[in-house]
């Protein structure tokens, strides 16, 4: 976009921001253009594999751009002053996580758009961008509503921000999930909205955008990379649809009852006493203590679910997932937890001295805090992604990780959710195993 047609952006809202220095995206590939099993597994694919642009077209054209791109270096580059346009993923994305790098030249400029259909002469009309910068090379503040990073015109980035100078890969994530959105830098969290909330739409209002009717109400559409007449390099472009069950995927929870689990629970207790489902929801009186376990078991695998805790009472509690659960049933039997007590979601717990290892510094006898607090307001649904994969363990909590764990004992085991003390909610159990 032009970087001449800066304005002040009200600062309305309160960036989500919070994460840990130096955190690593847990999508960062082991090689160029390339998954490995564990992200195939999640539902990642390539959207620019280094060789072939199978995945891409021209905007508002059938084809891939006869000139202004080409492939190099394992990279998509947008040649300076080539004319080739705009391009637009063949596919279309309603909530989708997004992952690439990208770089520049001195004083370049680009974008990434999504959400784009093709009923204006540009996709920057309906799309909302991410912006791609060379923020020194225009002598641009970090947080300036057109910097790097920024949804453009929009909503500027959080002053924790970390770009990289031009000529080194920058890593950008983009998660759209249920009109809530986010855009990542280089590990970091910088914005945070609702696409449908009051405030993007009265910044909409007030910005060049509100001309174009379409802007940002589509719930479907491309991405979009953008030829601004400067050169940039793109490279591990990968994408995994959210909307989509993972390759693979098995419900663990049926949604009707609670097939294919067993129940431990102290004083005699019954599992249709503790554990009963209402509406698809899988609901946990928690007393008394004890936990339901899969009937299989499971040695690597990407295992997601949603949890709450009572949206009534919005009352604090305590749950956790045991992973690899195994030997005999007791409060609480030999596993890895992955922690769900309020506040402190995406701790590791040890239980009966399993194999592992985890951050020294944040380790204190069997627990491992968190690396930053993830969790949304209780009484509302959270997402869990728990990557297992040989002997090491991630924890994602609302997409962001929160907590690793390497050296861990690879072995089969059981999947167990636990009742401890509090009301709490399951949903949308599913598992994905890593081949």
């Amino acid at each position: 976009m032009n970087i001449g047609m800066l304005f002040a952006a009200p600062l309305l809202g309160l960036f989500m921001s919070a994460t840990a220095a130096g955190q690593q995206l847990a999508t960062q590939p082991s090689a160029l253009n390339r998954l490995s099993p564990a992200e195939k597994a999640a539902g990642w694919k390539l959207l620019f594999d280094g060789r072939t642009t199978d995945h891409w077209r021209g905007y508002q054209r059938k084809g891939f751009p006869e000139k202004g791109w080409v492939i190099e270096d394992g990279c998509l580059h947008v040649v300076a002053g080539a004319g080739g346009g705009d391009i637009i993923t063949i596919d279309q994305y309603q909530n989708f996580e997004l992952v690439l790098e990208w770089r520049v030249s001195d004083k370049a400029n680009s974008g990434i758009m999504y959400r784009v259909t093709e009923q204006y002469d540009a996709p920057w009309k309906t799309g909302p961008e991410y912006q791609i910068l060379d923020d020194v090379g225009y002598g641009l503040a970090p947080t300036e509503s057109h910097s790097a990073g920024a949804l453009y015109d929009l909503y500027p980035p959080a002053e924790n921000k970390t770009a990289l100078a031009a000529g080194q890969f920058n890593t950008t994530r983009i998660v759209i999930d249920d009109n809530r959105l986010q855009h990542w830098l280089n590990g970091v969290k910088i914005i945070e909205c609702d696409l449908d909330g009051e405030e993007w739409k009265q910044r909409v209002a007030a910005s060049k955008f509100s001309v174009y009717e379409a802007f940002g109400t589509q719930v479907k559409g491309h991405i979009g990379l953008q030829d601004h007449g400067n050169d940039v390099w793109f490279r591990n472009i990968r994408i995994r649809d959210l909307s989509a069950p993972m390759p693979d995927e098995v419900r663990l929870f049926n949604g009707r009852d609670l097939t294919g689990w067993t129940a431990f629970l102290l004083d005699d207790g019954r599992m249709e006493d503790v554990w009963s489902v209402r509406e698809g929801i899988l609901i946990c009186k928690g007393r008394p203590a004890g936990y339901i376990r899969t009937e299989a078991d499971y040695t690597n695998y990407v295992l997601r679910l949603e949890w709450r805790f009572n949206p009534v009472t919005k009352e604090a509690g305590n749950s956790g997932v045991l992973l690899r659960m195994i030997g005999q049933d007791k409060v609480w039997p030999r596993s890895v937890e992955a922690q769900l007590q309020s506040g402190s979601a995406g701790d590791f717990w040890n239980i009966d001295e399993f194999p592992m290892k985890a951050a020294p510094e944040r380790t204190s006898g069997r627990n491992t805090k968190k690396t930053h607090f993830a969790e949304r307001p209780i009484g509302e649904w959270n997402s869990y992604e728990i990557i297992v994969d040989g002997a090491s363990i991630t924890l994602k909590v609302n997409g962001e990780t929160v907590n690793e764990a390497s050296e861990v004992m690879e072995i089969a085991g059981k999947i167990c959710l636990q009742s401890e003390g509090a009301e709490i909610h399951f949903r949308n159990i599913r598992l994905a195993p890593i081949k």
